[in-house]
């Protein structure tokens, strides 16, 4: 009988802090932008979305930043997620040009109460290319409240310079400085494509800013039996991952994975293994008091 009692306290214990504990799953995923080479290489972005649509449904992704995608790559991608829509620009003319860093979101969770742009650049509020960067590149932002709860945090998106190192560390020190300027403390979370792993400078700018947290690092389960970046080579080996999820102590991260999912482009024995992109999505399941 008092055996009984102490598992049906605990029980009730953790019930109650279940409770009181709201979840969502957050990701990145860089789209590889629609290109011919692809297309000749078979790895075409009308082949390819629609495998993506059908991940990011069963893995059950709620918010999740992108990258490389140009316009109707988003769109198409809108319209095969049933409620979901996106927020974020063109890097190119701040409208529809060139490839965008959106956050797509699922509306029946979550409503966007402000939004926004920026160049990672000294000069923020047009296009242009920052420091040694050889491309513009820009990060887009979100403020978001969670429907069930009321719950209201910063999302933060971007694609870092895949050749300037003084751009990538001045684009993590901005990036921190927005935080700081524009947040108040709020939750934040940060996704993004940081072209560059977690030996670099600039990841470790953020990964050690204190304000800032690695979810592979706080995760309570990790999945990660490779790295973010395959390059559409599905023998590739790598620990390396450029694709990263940070976020405030205000969020605590179940799980975390890099998930390597495959599939065949052909029926039968001579079917050809092919990845969705050329980097795999990342995912953290994240739980918050309210």
């Amino acid at each position: 009988m008092k055996k009984s009692f102490w598992i049906s306290l605990v029980c009730v214990i953790f019930g109650w802090q279940a409770a009181g504990a709201q979840q969502f799953t957050v990701g990145t995923y860089n789209l590889r932008n629609d290109n011919k080479e692809d297309v000749n290489n078979g790895n075409g972005w009308q082949q390819r979305y629609p495998v993506i649509a059908h991940l990011l449904r069963f893995h059950g992704f709620d918010i999740f930043g992108t990258q490389e995608g140009l316009k109707h790559q988003l769109d198409n991608l809108k319209d095969s997620l049933q409620g979901f829509d996106y927020i974020g620009v063109g890097r190119d003319d701040g409208k529809d040009g060139g490839e965008h860093s959106a956050i797509f979101y699922d509306t029946r969770k979550f409503k966007v109460t402000q939004k926004g742009d920026f160049w990672l650049s000294e000069i923020e509020d047009r296009p242009n290319k920052g420091w040694d960067a050889v491309l513009p590149r820009i990060c887009s932002w979100g403020l978001f409240k969670e429907i069930k709860t009321g719950y209201t945090f910063y999302m933060f998106n971007l694609h870092m310079d895949h050749i300037g190192v003084k751009a990538r560390a001045e684009s993590a020190k901005l990036i921190l400085k927005k935080i700081k300027d524009m947040t108040h403390g709020r939750p934040v979370i940060l996704t993004g494509d940081f072209n560059v792993d977690q030996t670099s400078e600039s990841y470790q700018l953020l990964a050690t800013s204190g304000v800032l947290f690695d979810a592979y690092e706080t995760t309570l389960f990790r999945y990660a039996l490779t790295g973010s970046f395959n390059g559409y080579k599905p023998n590739l080996v790598t620990n390396s991952r450029i694709d990263h999820i940070f976020l405030t102590k205000d969020f605590t991260v179940q799980r975390y994975g890099i998930l390597d999912d495959t599939y065949r482009s052909k029926e039968g024995d001579t079917g050809t293994v092919r990845m969705p992109s050329d980097h795999f999505p990342v995912l953290a399941d994240v739980t918050h008091g309210k």
